[in-house]
C-alpha cells in the first residue's frame, strides 16, 4: 500500500498538468505558476507546447515525453526527481494520460515513491458529456475506438449492454465510418456528437445515430461522441408494430419514405431495417 500526501515531504513532484482544449483562457492561474516554477516540462508535443508556453512567457525547459519514447522518457524524468528536481507532464490538449501518453510515467514516478499530484483544467470528455443533454451519470469514458471496422464493431458488441453513457473520442476523418458501426450494433440510440470544444466554431449536434449521419460529410475538428446506454428495459418491436406505425404515418399525408424514417425514429430502429421489414409485410 501507498499512501500519499501532495503537499507534505518532497519537493520533487510529477505535476500532471491539464492544458486547454481550444480556447488559451481555460490554462488556470495555478496550472500557469506550475508551469513556471517546475524545473522540466514534459511535452507530448514540444512544438505545440511552445506556442502555449510563449503565450503565457513561460520559459521552462521542454524535453519530449511522447507514445514512442514514453519508456525511456519515463525512466529519464524518475532520474530527475531523484535530483530534486520537479517535473510537469502536459499534453497537446486536456489531461495527460486520457487518450495520451502519461501512464506508464505515472506508475514508474508513484512505484519509485515520488507524489504525483494533478492540476485540474479543461476536459473535452466533461465537457461534451455536461452540455450533450443525455443522462450525464453514471457514465464511461472509452476513448478512440479501433481504427479498423472489424475490430471496431467487436468493441461495440462488448460495450453493446452497457446501461451508462458511453463517452468516445473520434477523428473527423473517421467520424462517418464509426457513426455507421454504432447504428449497426448499438441500434438508433441517442446521440450527441461535440466538436471544437471551446473554439469559435464549437457545435453539438443532438438526435439519433441514422440522422447525425445524415449530416456528417466532412466535419472538422476532433470529436467527442456521447452515446446513450442501453435501456434496461428494451422495447420489443415486431413487424405488426412497424408496419402499424408506417401505415399512421402514411395515413397522414406522409411519402413512405418520410413515414419510414419517423417510424424508425419512434420505434428507436435503424431506418433501414423498418425498410426491410416494411416491404416485407
Amino acid at each position: 500500500m501507498q499512501r500519499q500526501k501532495s503537499f507534505e515531504g518532497t519537493s520533487a513532484v510529477l505535476y500532471l498538468v491539464a492544458t486547454p482544449i481550444g480556447n488559451l483562457e481555460e490554462l488556470t492561474p495555478r496550472a500557469i505558476e506550475i508551469l513556471k516554477s517546475v524545473d522540466v516540462i514534459a511535452a507530448e508535443d514540444t512544438r505545440n507546447t511552445v506556442r502555449l508556453l510563449s503565450h503565457f512567457d513561460i520559459k521552462t525547459k521542454l524535453i519530449a515525453h511522447h507514445e514512442f519514447n514514453e519508456q525511456q522518457s519515463s525512466h529519464g524524468i524518475v532520474e530527475l526527481l531523484e535530483q530534486g528536481k520537479s517535473v510537469a507532464l502536459v499534453s497537446d490538449a486536456g489531461y495527460p494520460c486520457i487518450s495520451d501518453p502519461g501512464a506508464y510515467l505515472v506508475k514508474s514516478v508513484s512505484d519509485a515513491g515520488y507524489p504525483v499530484v494533478p492540476i485540474s483544467g479543461a476536459n473535452a470528455c466533461l465537457a461534451a458529456l455536461v452540455a450533450s443533454g443525455i443522462t450525464p451519470q453514471p457514465y464511461m469514458f472509452y476513448g478512440f475506438l479501433d481504427a479498423k471496422e472489424s475490430k471496431r464493431k467487436e468493441q461495440l458488441t462488448t460495450l453493446e449492454p452497457i446501461p451508462y453513457t458511453i463517452v468516445f473520442y473520434e477523428a473527423p476523418h473517421r467520424i462517418a465510418k464509426t457513426l455507421t458501426s454504432m447504428l449497426e450494433v448499438l441500434g438508433d440510440r441517442n446521440i450527441c456528437l461535440a466538436r471544437e470544444l471551446t473554439k469559435l466554431h464549437e457545435e453539438f449536434i443532438r438526435g439519433k445515430i441514422s440522422e447525425v449521419l445524415e449530416i456528417v460529410d466532412t466535419p472538422k475538428g476532433e470529436m467527442v461522441v456521447v452515446v446513450e446506454g442501453k435501456s434496461e428495459k428494451p422495447q420489443v418491436v415486431t413487424m405488426s408494430m412497424i408496419s402499424a406505425k408506417v401505415d399512421e404515418y402514411i395515413s397522414n399525408g406522409m411519402s413512405a419514405s418520410a413515414a419510414i424514417k419517423c417510424a424508425a425514429k419512434d420505434l428507436n430502429i435503424s431506418k433501414n431495417e423498418v425498410y426491410r421489414i416494411y416491404h416485407q409485410a
